[in-house]
């Protein structure tokens, strides 16, 4: 290795006039020119808010991506690659969780001096964490209104409305390997939020006694909670933040805040391996 005389290394490249560099393939000029406040005068901490808000959206983009493939995956009966994709999706996710420090050193007395100029701008109408929400299973027709005005939006989250769910994908792939899944669970509405089914709770229940005779399936639950409960950590971290910087205000897109957080954190998108466990050991 050759270091030239003012400390750069002989091969290192400085001429872009005709190659691609790491700005231009991330195009960093539009990434970093898409921060707008409006706050007048623009207020420091508002940069801290809308890069917090920018940055949870780029990962729900890439947490979004990894679940497509990995219900992709499960339709095409390879559960390695769905597991692997989920994996990824579980470390985003303590990312995501840890981000909301940032945000929880924003005091009361800072957020109320720019909170006025969002009007009713909110994450409630983060089209991106609806999408997550609907493909692992807590589907709502009515939120659609919400994205009336945004076609794009409102056509992906449509479309997901009427798809199966992860959770649809991985007991259909289980089926077709040779597990007997109740048909209530193979033939229901997946338009509709899944609830708990009696019938696949005895399966589940049947599995986790005798884990030995089905592995890869009994991991594979467990891999599912571990996905669940890490959407959970995100979402009580978001309540206690926002209890942090608002307290019980209601959001600035007509929720109630804090009371609506803290109701999201009753649903789960997979009950009968949440309910497996009061049962296990009786």
């Amino acid at each position: 290795m050759t270091i030239h005389r003012d400390g750069l290394e002989h091969d290192i490249v400085t001429d872009f006039s005709s190659r691609m560099s790491y700005s231009a393939y991330l195009d960093l000029e539009t990434l970093l020119s898409a921060q707008h406040p409006v706050s007048r005068p623009e207020h420091h901490d508002e940069l801290l808010f809308i890069i917090q808000h920018q940055t949870t959206e780029l990962w729900l983009k890439l947490v979004l991506h990894e679940i497509r493939a990995a219900r992709a995956a499960f339709d095409a009966d390879d559960m390695g690659v769905a597991l692997k994709c989920v994996a990824r999706v579980e470390h985003i996710q303590k990312t995501l969780t840890e981000q909301w420090s940032v945000l929880a050193t924003l005091t009361p007395t800072e957020y109320a001096q720019f909170r006025r100029f969002l009007g009713n701008s909110s994450g409630f109408q983060s089209h991106q964490y609806r999408a997550i929400e609907f493909i692992l299973g807590n589907k709502n027709a009515a939120v659609l209104r919400v994205f009336e005005s945004d076609a794009a939006a409102h056509a992906q989250l449509a479309t997901l409305l009427r798809e199966p769910t992860l959770y649809d994908a991985f007991w259909r792939h289980l089926s077709r390997i040779g597990l007997d899944v109740p048909r209530s669970m193979l033939e229901r509405d997946v338009t509709e939020a899944h609830t708990l089914d009696r019938e696949l709770l005895a399966l589940v229940q049947s599995i986790y006694q005798a884990p030995e005779q089905h592995w890869s399936v009994y991991e594979a639950f467990e891999e599912l909670v571990d996905l669940e409960e890490n959407f959970q950590l995100w979402r009580f971290r978001h309540l206690r933040t926002v209890l942090r910087v608002i307290g019980r205000k209601g959001g600035t897109g007509g929720s109630s805040g804090a009371g609506f957080l803290q109701r999201a954190l009753e649903h789960t998108y997979f009950p009968e391996l949440f309910a497996v466990r009061t049962w296990t050991g009786h």
